[in-house]
C-alpha cells in the first residue's frame, strides 16, 4: 500500500490528521526537502527514512529512481508512505508517481496537502478571491522558459483573463514573468507580492506593482522558496496582515528535550518550535534493582517520583512482574512538579505530597515537615519521639540510571533509609545534527533551550566543536541552577531562566523575553 501525503507548506500545524496517521502506521517513508521535517517526529522509530528531495537544483534522487523506489519498498509487502512538500498534485510530480503505481498494480490513496500556492497568501493576509476584488485564480509554474518559442502558458489569456495570478518557484524568472503579463495587456501598476519562506518564522513578505517588483527582488535578495501573488487582493494586505502581527513572530526555538510538550502556548503567539532532543528515555539495563525494591514494596513508607518518566517505567515494571496495585495500600507518594502528579493521578492513585520546591533541599524540607505533624500526633498520644528527624523512615526512589546524590545523601545524614533503583537511562541519540547545525549557521534560530546539563552536554557531543560557536549568537534559556553551570563552564551564558523548575514556566520567561527586547 502507498500513500501520496501532502505534508503541508512549512507550518507543521497544516499537516491534515489523516497524512499524519498515514505517516504512524508507514514502514518506509520517502520525503522531499521543501517540506518541515519536525513531521518526521511523528512516525515510528523503526520506519526506514528515505531522503529523495533537491535543493538549489542538486538532486538526491531523479525521479525515475524515486519511481522505482517508491515500487519496489511497496512490493516487499511494506506500507510506504510519499511525503512531499504542499500538495502532491499541485506541482508536485504525484501525478506521475500515481501512475507509475497503478500501472504496476499497486494500491495507493493520495492525501491531499495544503498547497503553498493558497497557504503563503493567506499567511501574508492576502485572499486570493474576494467578492469586491476577484472572483477567480490560477496558479502558473514560475519556472518554465518564458523565451521559447512554444510557451504552454496562454499569456495573452492569462494576463487578463484571471483576476488572481499565483505563481509557485517565480524568483528565477521574474523579471520575464512580470514582462509577459505587461506586454498580454495586464496593468504595469497592478498590485504584486513575494512571500518567501510562507508560514514559517522567517517568512517574508514585499508588496510593489508589475513593473517595479523585480527589481524590489533583487534589492532584497528575494531567494526561493518563494510564491508571487498578482492582483488586487493584494492590497487588502494591509489591513488582513495576521501572521507577521504575532508577538513571537520570527522566533524559532530550539527543543532539546524528547517531547516539546508545554511550549504550545509559544506556538499560538507565532514561534515555530524545532524539536531536535539530544537526549533519548531507554530502560535500564538492568531491572535487577527495581526489582529488588519492587519485591520489598510493603517496607517502604514514601514511593517518591522526579519525573513522570519515572511514573512510567516504575509501574510499568510493576504491573509486567504481576504486582497487584492493592499491595501500594499504606505507602505514600510524593511527587515533584504537577505534570508528575497528573501522571500518578491518571493510574487511579493520590498524591500525598507535592513539595513547593523542585530540588533536594525543598524534599527535605516538604519531609521534615511531614514528620513533625506526624511527630506531633504521636507525642500527644505518648509515643516517643525519634531521635533524627527521618529516624525509621525508609523511602524508595525509582530514577534515571544518572542523578544527583543531594537528596539521598540529605536522607542518610537524617536518619532515613532510602533506595534508589535505576528505573530508565537518558542516552544520547544516534544521529547527526547536519541539518540543525545548518539552521544554526543561517541564523534561523532565535533561541535554545536546554532542561538539563545532559540536554546541553549531549547538543554539544552531536554538534561537535563548533558547537559553542554556534550557540553564541543565540539566546540560551534553561531549567534549574545545574543546567546553567553546565552552560556557563563552557563559557557560555544563560540569558533565561525561571524560578520555577517547569517548562511552563520556562515559557512564560521566554515571551517575558522576547517582548522586553521587541
Amino acid at each position: 500500500m502507498v500513500y501520496l501525503v501532502g505534508a503541508g507548506p512549512g507550518d507543521i500545524g497544516l499537516l491534515t490528521v489523516k497524512g499524519l496517521r498515514c505517516l504512524q502506521k508507514a514502514e518506509v517513508v520517502i520525503y522531499d526537502f521543501h517540506l518541515n521535517a519536525q513531521i518526521l517526529n511523528s512516525i515510528n522509530d523503526t520506519t526506514e527514512l528515505i531522503y529523495a528531495g533537491k535543493r538549489g537544483g542538486h538532486h538526491t534522487m531523479t525521479q525515475d529512481e524515486i519511481n522505482r523506489a517508491i515500487v519496489e519498498k511497496a512490493k516487499e509487502g511494506k506500507i510506504v508512505c510519499r511525503l512531499k512538500g504542499g500538495d502532491p498534485f499541485v506541482f508536485g510530480r504525484g501525478g506521475e508517481e500515481a501512475q507509475e503505481l497503478a500501472r504496476e498494480g499497486i494500491i495507493f490513496e493520495v492525501v491531499p496537502g495544503v498547497s503553498s500556492a493558497i497557504a503563503a497568501p493567506a499567511y501574508a493576509g492576502i485572499p486570493l478571491t474576494h467578492r469586491l476584488y476577484s472572483s477567480s485564480f490560477a496558479v502558473i509554474p514560475g519556472y518554465e522558459d518564458t523565451t521559447k518559442e512554444e510557451s504552454a502558458i496562454d499569456w495573452a489569456k492569462l494576463a487578463t483573463g484571471v483576476g488572481t495570478l499565483v505563481f509557485l518557484m517565480a524568483v528565477k524568472n521574474i523579471g520575464e514573468l512580470t514582462r509577459k503579463l505587461i506586454e498580454h495587456g495586464r496593468a504595469p501598476e497592478t498590485a504584486v507580492a513575494v512571500v518567501r519562506w510562507g508560514t514559517r518564522p522567517d517568512q517574508q513578505t514585499i508588496v510593489s506593482t508589475l513593473k517595479d517588483i523585480a527589481a524590489l527582488v533583487r534589492e532584497n535578495d528575494i531567494r526561493p522558496p518563494a510564491v508571487m501573488v498578482v492582483g488586487d487582493v493584494v492590497n487588502l494586505r494591509q489591513e488582513l496582515s495576521w501572521y507577521e502581527k504575532k508577538p513571537l513572530f520570527g522566533q524559532r526555538i530550539l527543543v532539546t528535550r524528547e517531547h516539546s510538550g508545554g511550549f504550545e502556548s509559544l506556538e499560538e503567539l507565532g514561534a515555530e518550535v524545532l524539536q531536535f532532543s539530544t537526549i533519548e528515555i531507554v530502560p535500564p539495563a538492568s531491572w535487577s534493582e527495581l526489582d529488588a525494591a519492587i519485591g520489598n514494596i510493603a517496607t517502604y513508607d514514601w514511593l517518591i517520583f522526579t519525573s513522570t518518566n519515572g511514573v512510567k517505567y516504575f509501574f510499568s515494571r510493576l504491573f509486567e512482574k504481576g504486582v497487584d496495585i492493592r499491595q501500594l495500600k499504606g505507602l505514600k507518594i510524593c511527587a515533584i512538579g504537577k505534570k508528575t502528579e497528573a501522571a500518578i493521578n491518571r493510574l487511579g492513585m493520590r498524591v500525598d505530597l507535592v513539595p513547593e520546591e523542585f530540588n533536594a533541599e525543598g524534599l527535605i524540607e516538604a519531609f521534615m515537615r511531614e514528620r513533625s505533624a506526624s511527630d506531633s500526633q504521636s507525642s500527644a498520644a505518648g509515643v516517643r519521639r525519634p531521635e533524627s528527624l527521618l529516624d525509621g523512615m525508609r523511602f524508595l526512589l525509582p530514577r534515571a540510571a544518572v542523578a544527583r546524590e543531594v537528596f539521598p545523601e540529605h536522607v542518610r545524614k537524617l536518619g532515613g533509609v532510602i533506595d534508589v533503583p535505576t528505573a530508565y537511562r537518558a542516552i544520547k541519540p544516534d544521529y547527526h545534527g547536519k541539518r540543525l547545525k545548518r539552521f544554526l549557521k543561517e541564523g534561523r534560530i532565535t533561541i535554545a533551550t536546554f532542561t538539563s546539563a545532559a540536554t546541553f552536554n549531549n547538543f554539544r557531543e552531536i554538534m561537535g566543536e563548533d558547537a559553542d560557536t554556534l550557540l553564541k549568537q543565540v539566546t540560551i534559556a534553561v531549567i534549574g541552577p545545574v543546567t546553567a553551570k553546565a552552560i556557563a563552564k563552557a563559557g557560555l551564558s544563560v540569558d533565561i531562566m525561571p524560578q520555577v523548575a517547569t517548562i511552563e514556566a520556562m515559557a512564560d520567561e521566554i515571551l517575558k523575553w522576547v517582548l522586553r527586547k521587541q
